[in-house]
Formats: C-alpha cells, structure tokens, sequence
C-alpha cells in the first residue's frame, strides 16, 4: 500500500508534525493504535466523560454540551490532562438547535440557504467555528451537501442547504472555509451522497439511486470542489450507491447495496482513488440501523476499518468494539498495515489542527468574552432577520394587526426535537399577546368553537429529526379527534400556517390561504418571525426547495 503523503493536501504537514505523526503512532502499543480509531459519544456527567477518557483513551469524544460554559471548559481541561495525545473534540455544528447550547443562536443550513448571501453565511459559520474554538472543540461534522430531492425525507430536511446544486456548493465551501480558517476541522457528509431515498438510513440502509452520470453531475461535483477546497474529512454514511458497484460487476447482487461505511468500493476505489481524497474518512454512527440492518456487530464493525474509514463514530459497548478489532487484527480480516494507515490520518488530523504543538489551555473568561457576544448576536439577528419565507398569501392576511385580528386560536403542537421525549412550547404565541392579541393556545378536550375568534394559526416546529421515518401534517394529534382533524377554517375566516422547520406542509394542506416557513425554532428565529408578521421587517426570504412539492393545487 503507498505511503500517505502527509504533506500534501488537505493535511499539508511540515517536517516536523509529519515526525510527530510517526514517532506518536509507533509508540503506542497495539490496543491504543486501535482505541485511537474511536471517537466515543459523551452525553453524559463530565466524571463520567473524564472517566471514559482516562480508561478507554479514544482518538476523540463528540461531546453533547450543556448549557453551563463553566462546566464545559472545566470539562475540556480536565479531559486534556487525561490523554497523553490531544483529543479530537467534536460535534455537529449545524445551527438553530443543533448548536452550542451556550453560544449565538444561528439559523440553521435550510434557513441560511433561504437567504441566500455567501457572505452571511461565512459570517455565521465564523461565529460558529471561533466560539466552537474557544471552548476546545475542533472538529465539526459539516457542512451538510445533501440535496433537498426527496422532500419526504425527515432526515435531509432542514439540515441541507437546499435542492438547487449551485446554491448548496456555494453556502457549503464557504462553511468549509469559514470552519477551517478558525480552527474547526470540517467535514463534508454523507458521502456517497444522501436526500434521493426519503428514508433514513438511522432506520434502514438507504440507497442512492442515481447512475454514474447523474451521480458525477452532482454529488461527484460537490465531493470534488470540497476536496479541491482542502476539507479536512468526509463522513462515510450507510448509504449505497448500487450503481457504482454495479459498473464494476454486473453481477454484484445484494453487494451493490452494501453501504458505504463497509463498502471499500466506493471508500477506497471512488473517493481515495477516483476523486483523490488524502484527508481522514469518518464513519457515520455505528449504532444506526442503516450499519446494523447488515450484518451482526462482529462482522460489520470490523469491516469499518477494513473498507476504508479511518474512525469509528460512536459505540454504545466501545470496549466489545475494541476486541472485535483485535479480534479481527488476530484472524487477518483487518491488516496491521490498514490500522496505522487509520492511525497516521487521525494523528494528521490533530497535527493539521496544531493540537500536537503546546497550547494554552480553553480560558473561561476568554469564551465569556468571546461566546454570544453582543457582536455576534447583532450579526446572528441581522441575518435571521432575512431568513423568514412569504411562501403565499392569497387572501393578504399580513401583517397581523391586533385591530384586524385580535382573537387568535393556536393549533401547535409545539418543539418537536429528537432527543427530548415530549414537545418543548414555543414562544411565539406569547409574543404575539405582548403585542396585543389575545391568544388561546388549543389543547385536545378544550370546548372551543374556532368561528368564535378571529384568526386562526396552525403553528409547526418540526426541524430535521432522527429516526422519524415521516414529517406531516397530523391533523388528528393536532386537534385531538377525527372529526376536529376534518374541520377547515379557511372559507370562514383569516388562517395563517407558519412552519419553524419543515417547509412542505403545503402537501398536507394545499388550500390553506397563507403559509410562512421560517425553517428554524430557535428563540432568535421566533423573534425574527415576529417581526414579519407584523410588518416592520420584510420577508425577505426565498424558497431554498419547492414547497409546493411540485404541485399547482397549493398556489391558490
């Protein structure tokens, strides 16, 4: 196997890190080369993520932050005196919810592609990458460089940049940018390329269905221009490209299906070879079904490795993963060869990052300083502002005036979010009676009759979600029974939709008579809506998808 060329791109390495890379891999003992190939989940206490630390010695955590700054840089220097090798330190920065708890609240990809501004975008991703930095996080598992294709998908969602390739190249190299010019790795994902199979591969293996030609004219485009850019790593997803496979063997069978996390095909042969990828390979996480649905854990994890990830992401039993390597190392299914390749990238990625060289420690006055800061705020709102979306409004229902429209019925059935068991109220219908309205928030079993109040407003917060094979208009768990679910309001009276994620509840109700997408539920989002509605902001949005899901019947 050719020796990995450190110095070139995306890692570029002098003399001296290169050494470091070496001299590092070949001092650890067998099992510490294969723990570095982990990056572990820490969602829990900081003793327990310190104790998983100085136990297993992993490569990297990916940690689930809370909202206490204090705690969380307490947490990173604790961790960093555990670890004789720096730690990559991860999390998906994808804006809106799935953001630092304790930092600026951004729009999240669909939102920014809503607006459109390259510019806002770096400017957003550099708030993003600096306070990430300041808290000692240095790798993020995006941008996302999904297509926006099947908008049934709940997973693509909100989370991609939007169905236009053009637009999602543009917004996703400037992220890249942004990210690595402070410090945050990137990390373009899911490769071989996700949003044509509504499902998710959380659930099931899903499938790319394109042909070559088609694959190359898109997610072949947008791999290479990441590459070209220099990202730093590409999240290899259990996602299958048959068509690949199938060129190289008409007869491949169930093998085209294979997904790409185990796939050596489309690692080693598509994106190593074809498109020349030198940085770090990333799994996407282990214990998603979309792995699991192939085969048992003692075959599939292994094959990790084997096929061409340097890093195995999350694990929820890491020391039976470990001996499944070394089981694997001892059998001859995973060569000694391949796991210093692995080990070599993930050194080279701490050393691309500068983790090898003496750093001061995370400050915590330096990130209250530097975390949501007024000036960061200031920018976060200027472009959330520009973020909500006059899809229709056929009946001029905006703005909402507390003289036209004082009596407001609220269907919603609140936040909707993947790791919270029950839905999370929202704000706006508290906003909206500061401004004067007087708000009736519905709940199943209340005795209302909606002809009694002026306008009503179907309110919807359901952002990307895991493991949620469909996002749709539930009708029935909206209004608590059959025969509320069949009741339409519209012919009677003003009603206005507004969605704080998903944006194709059209599909649902075509003939509702105005619809707002707004893409996120953050708290900023919310008072960014708010300002629309009332008109003293424009909307200034565009449709970054087609929320008419290629219909006519909901334009009218």
């Amino acid at each position: 196997m050719a020796q990995i060329d450190l110095s070139a791109a995306p890692f570029h390495l002098d003399d001296a890190a290169i050494a470091w890379v070496g001299e590092t891999r070949d001092a650890l003992s067998p099992r510490d080369k294969l723990a570095q190939l982990f990056v572990l989940l820490a969602r829990g206490t900081p003793e327990e993520t310190a104790e998983t630390v100085r136990s297993f010695r992993p490569g990297g955590i990916t940690r689930v932050y809370s909202d206490d700054l204090f705690t969380e840089i307490n947490l990173v220097r604790d961790i960093a005196t555990l670890s004789a090798i720096p730690l990559l330190i991860s999390a998906d920065l994808e804006g809106s919810r799935m953001s630092l708890p304790f930092g600026t609240s951004v729009p999240n990809p669909l939102g920014l592609a809503a607006v459109d501004d390259v510019e806002a975008t770096t400017a957003i991703s550099t708030i993003m990458a600096r306070e990430a930095a300041a808290v000692g996080l240095n790798w993020s598992f995006t941008p996302v460089i999904d297509l926006n294709i099947a908008w049934r998908s709940a997973i693509v969602g909100t989370r991609s940049y939007g169905s236009d390739i053009d637009k999602v190249e543009r917004h996703a190299m400037a992220q890249i940018a942004a990210f690595q010019d402070n410090g945050v790795a990137a990390t373009v994902k899911h490769w071989p390329g996700e949003g044509y199979d509504d499902r998710d591969q959380h659930l099931v293996t899903t499938v790319n269905p394109l042909s070559m030609a088609e694959w190359e004219s898109t997610f072949g485009r947008l791999y290479r221009k990441a590459i070209a850019s220099g990202v730093l790593s590409v999240m290899s997803a259990h996602i299958a490209l048959p068509a690949f496979a199938l060129a190289l063997d008409p007869d491949a069978g169930a093998e085209a299906y294979r997904p790409a996390s185990i796939s050596r095909i489309l690692n080693q042969d598509l994106l190593r070879r074809e498109l020349g990828f030198n940085g770090l390979i990333v799994s996407d996480a282990t214990p998603m079904a979309g792995l699991n649905d192939w085969g048992t854990r003692d075959e599939v994890l292994p094959e990790i490795i084997i096929s061409g990830c340097d890093v195995i992401l999350f694990s929820d039993d890491p020391n039976g993963d470990l001996m499944r390597l070394v089981k694997a190392v001892a059998d001859g299914r995973l060569s000694q060869q391949r796991v210093d390749d692995a080990v070599t990238r993930v050194l080279a990625l701490k050393a691309a990052l500068g983790l090898h060289k003496d750093r001061p420690e995370p400050s915590l006055d330096a990130a209250a300083r530097l975390v949501a800061s007024q000036e960061s705020e200031l920018v976060a709102r200027q472009v959330s502002a520009r973020v909500p979306t006059l899809v229709k409004d056929v009946r001029n229902i905006l703005p909402l005036s507390p003289d036209k429209t004082k009596s407001v019925l609220v269907y919603s059935g609140g936040v909707i979010l993947p790791f919270v068991p029950h839905p999370l109220p929202l704000s706006l219908p508290d906003h909206l009676a500061r401004e004067g309205f007087e708000v009736t928030v519905f709940a199943p079993g209340m005795d209302i009759n909606p002809r009694d109040f002026d306008l009503v407003l179907y309110l919807f917060a359901e952002e990307t979600l895991l493991t949620r094979s469909r996002i749709f208009l539930d009708w029935h768990k909206l209004t608590g029974s059959v025969f509320g679910a069949m009741q339409r309001f519209w012919h009677d009276m003003p009603v206005l939709m507004l969605s704080l994620g998903y944006p194709y509840y059209l599909h649902d109700a075509p003939r509702v008579p105005a619809l707002v997408n707004a893409y996120g539920s953050s708290e900023a989002m919310q008072a960014a809506v708010l300002e629309c509605l009332m008109g003293r902001q424009p909307f200034s949005g565009t449709s970054p998808v087609d929320p008419f899901v290629g219909s006519e019947q909901g334009r009218y």
